[in-house]
C-alpha cells in the first residue's frame, strides 16, 4: 500500500492531455483500462452460461440471472436488451449478470441455446 504522499503526488488532469486515467495515467480518450478488464473477465469465464432464479433481496420478487455469458460488454447489452424484448419483461446489467423480472429460465434457455451457449441451470 502506497503512502498518502504518493497516493496524492499524482497528476490529475494536464492541460495537454484533459483528465487523465488513474490506473494507467494515460489521457482519457487513449486509457485502455477497460478493455483490458473486460479481456481479463472473458479469460476467466469457463464458457458454461448459468441460469438461477433469485429472490433474495427483493422482497419475495423473483429474478431470473444470467452469469458467465462470454460476450464483451457492448454485446452484453444488446443481449439484455433482446432477453428483455423477449420475455416482455423488464430486467438490467448489473457487474456483467443478466437480470430479468420474473421466472424466465425456459424462455431464456432455449433462446441461449439457439444462439449457441452452453447453458446450466443452477440453483432452485
Amino acid at each position: 500500500m502506497s503512502s498518502l504522499q504518493q497516493q496524492l503526488s499524482g497528476l490529475v488532469y494536464s492541460t495537454d492531455q484533459g483528465k487523465l486515467c488513474p490506473a494507467c495515467k494515460e489521457s482519457l480518450t487513449s486509457c485502455c483500462c477497460a478493455e483490458l478488464a473486460d479481456q481479463q473477465r472473458l479469460e476467466s469465464l469457463d464458457g458454461i452460461v448459468r441460469l438461477r432464479r433469485e429472490t433474495s433481496g427483493r422482497k419475495g420478487k423473483g429474478v431470473t440471472t444470467i452469469q458467465g455469458v462470454p460476450l464483451n460488454k457492448n454485446e452484453l447489452k444488446s443481449l439484455t436488451a433482446e432477453l428483455k424484448k423477449r420475455c416482455g419483461t423488464g430486467g438490467a446489467l448489473k457487474n456483467d449478470i443478466i437480470e430479468i423480472q420474473g421466472d424466465q429460465r425456459t424462455v431464456i434457455k432455449s433462446l441461449l441455446e439457439a444462439k449457441g451457449f452452453r447453458v446450466k441451470l443452477s440453483g432452485g
